[in-house]
């Protein structure tokens, strides 16, 4: 059992299971893809296991920096109860099954964006982080593929991608995660700073000029959750539609409150509240989309 914890612990389950809905449900917002809860557990699958490799290297290669702060130093790696040998095995096999699975049982563009985003998270991003905080814009490129894939594996090997109303799905949570990933390193800076982490746009730590920016980028996310109404994916001409809208507005009014409290108090609980009031937000909005599927 202790075994089987330490392994959960490398693929980050909850942070893994959050990536891996939004690629089902844009998976489901694609014309005419039904509710299969077979293809639904082959996709939830495939992501999981590369989401899950990309955490793992990520562990691998930051061991020794895992170590130094409070918040990593129990992980199975960086407290050596596992090897950097065992991680990296359990990483090669987990991703490479699970681009296998994405190939096999949807189409080889979507298994292709899944191998190039777990590249860019383990090799280009994490090691990034500790030279520039330009890591986070390049780490929410593959924060925000799941996205992409998911909507690309609900067209059939052969059959013209939708690219434009793709993108949008990825642009809804690129944006998100700047506000969600600075309140985390808001809140954690202490840490992040020990290990040489720079990943706040201001190198004097959490100051305004960060707090401002959250709110910039939860303000973008207003118009590009929107953007499904006019590229269509989504309507408002029925009930269902019309829910589905206001609940997109609704969350981004919350969204954007929360992050101008940041930027008005300045402070950690307030850094908190936009942490988890983005953890909140993302299922919302997305859910709201599909309420709102043509």
């Amino acid at each position: 059992m202790n075994k089987i914890k330490d392994y959960l612990q490398l693929v980050k389950l909850s942070l893994s299971i959050m990536v891996v809905f939004s690629s089902v449900i844009s998976y489901l917002l694609v014309p005419g893809v039904g509710f299969d809860w077979w293809r639904i557990f082959l996709l939830f699958a495939g992501g999981l296991l590369v989401t899950g490799s990309a955490n793992t290297i990520n562990q691998v290669v930051e061991k020794d920096t895992d170590a130094m702060m409070k918040r990593t130093a129990r992980r199975p790696i960086a407290s050596g109860r596992m090897s950097a040998q065992e991680g990296w095995g359990f990483a090669i096999f987990t991703g490479a099954l699970g681009v296998f699975i994405l190939g096999n049982y949807f189409n080889w563009t979507a298994a292709g964006i899944a191998a190039f985003s777990l590249f860019l998270y383990a090799f280009i991003y994490t090691p990034l982080k500790k030279v520039n905080s330009i890591a986070v814009m390049v780490g929410a490129v593959p924060g925000a593929l799941p996205c992409l894939i998911g909507w690309v594996a609900g067209f059939a090997p052969g059959e013209e991608v939708d690219w434009l109303a793709g993108g949008v799905l990825f642009l809804i949570q690129f944006f998100w995660q700047f506000p969600h990933f600075w309140a985390i390193a808001w809140i954690a800076h202490n840490d992040y700073s020990a290990a040489g982490f720079k990943l706040l746009p201001a190198d004097k730590g959490p100051t305004r000029f960060t707090a401002l920016q959250t709110v910039v980028y939860s303000l973008l996310l207003l118009p590009v959750t929107m953007a499904p109404y006019f590229t269509g994916i989504c309507t408002f001409d029925n009930t269902a539609g019309l829910i589905g809208l206001i609940l997109v507005i609704a969350g981004n009014l919350f969204m954007i409150m929360r992050c101008a409290m940041l930027y008005a108090k300045m402070d950690i609980p307030s850094a908190r509240r936009v942490m988890f009031g983005s953890y909140l937000y993302l299922p919302v909005v997305l859910l709201a989309l599909l309420l709102s599927k043509v």
